[in-house]
């Protein structure tokens, strides 16, 4: 199977205004380069524009070195555009977190080992001793790093000597049920990925597939959004939903959201690995793909 051409992408985010398409557009004509896939968004409320280009790299008079820098100053600074490069072949190192559910963290693996995340699951984290032996299976380093209350300052150095060493891009939260620390989200801003079983902001805290069965709900949704140092208040990238009816007890719902979080935190991952998300303070545009 021949892998694709790689590609550059093209992240804009500035004030709206008239001509900013075209000044995209001809940059990449200016410079030899052939647009594959462009998708905006002018946002009515706020006055902000929002745009991700993707053009080839074959038959551009820049190299990879050179083309933020052009872009940025041709482009970028006149419009007062905040820009950023980046491209398809770029290979994004992840960590995956992981408490005593195993349900995300073998979905993600699997979906690893067959191809579908275009990164390298670098290593799996867990407060946990339970996973070290799927993780032996897919041939990656697992930490088992127990945490109590007294513990938790070296348990959080911990982690980020173990994302420090394995040189990590992003974070994914396979139901990790700790809480991060600050010291953590800071250093990962916009990069650490979290399923969230609820459709946020309903049904938030403990138990909430029995909140929501005895609530009588008819539908059930999982949440997967960037992590921030507000519990749970990070930038939504993907949600979805599954109904229920009177005749699903706990088990059925439980087992219904289990599924719909693997699925919802497989997209959001995928999404970021694409290079499809820009974040606008507590809100995100996600451009299809």
């Amino acid at each position: 199977m021949i892998a694709p051409a790689p590609t550059a992408v093209l992240l804009v985010t500035c004030p709206d205004r008239r001509g900013l398409v075209a000044g995209v557009s001809q940059f990449v004509l200016r410079h030899g380069g052939n647009i594959v896939d462009a998708d905006q968004h002018a946002d009515a409320e706020s006055g902000t524009f929002f745009q991700r280009v993707e053009l080839e790299l074959e038959g551009l008079d820049l190299d990879r070195g050179q083309l933020e820098g052009a872009f940025l100053a041709e482009v970028a600074e006149p419009l007062g555009m905040s820009a950023e490069v980046r491209f398809s072949d770029e290979v994004a190192r992840l960590a995956i977190l992981a408490s005593k559910e195993p349900h995300c963290l073998y979905d993600l693996l699997s979906r690893w080992r067959a191809g579908e995340l275009a990164a390298e699951v670098a290593v799996v984290l867990s407060n946990h001793p339970d996973h070290a032996d799927v993780s032996a299976f897919f041939g990656v380093p697992y930490h088992h790093l127990p945490t109590t209350p007294e513990a938790r300052p070296a348990q959080e150095a911990a982690v980020l000597d173990v994302l420090e060493e394995h040189r990590i891009d992003l974070v994914v939260l396979a139901r990790y049920m700790q809480v991060l620390g600050d010291a953590v989200v800071e250093r990962h801003r916009s990069r650490i990925i979290n399923i969230h079983h609820s459709f946020l902001p309903a049904f938030v805290g403990a138990r909430p597939y029995h909140q929501a069965h005895a609530r009588g709900v008819k539908i059930i949704g999982v949440t997967a959004h960037y992590v921030t140092p507000e519990l749970d208040q990070g930038p939504i990238i993907e949600q979805d939903v599954v109904r229920v009816t009177h005749r699903d007890g706990i088990a059925d719902m439980v087992r219904k959201g289990r599924d719909l979080e693997k699925t919802v935190l497989a997209r959001a991952v995928r999404h970021h690995l694409g290079h499809r998300v820009i974040v606008d303070g507590r809100r995100t545009v996600v451009f299809g793909g």
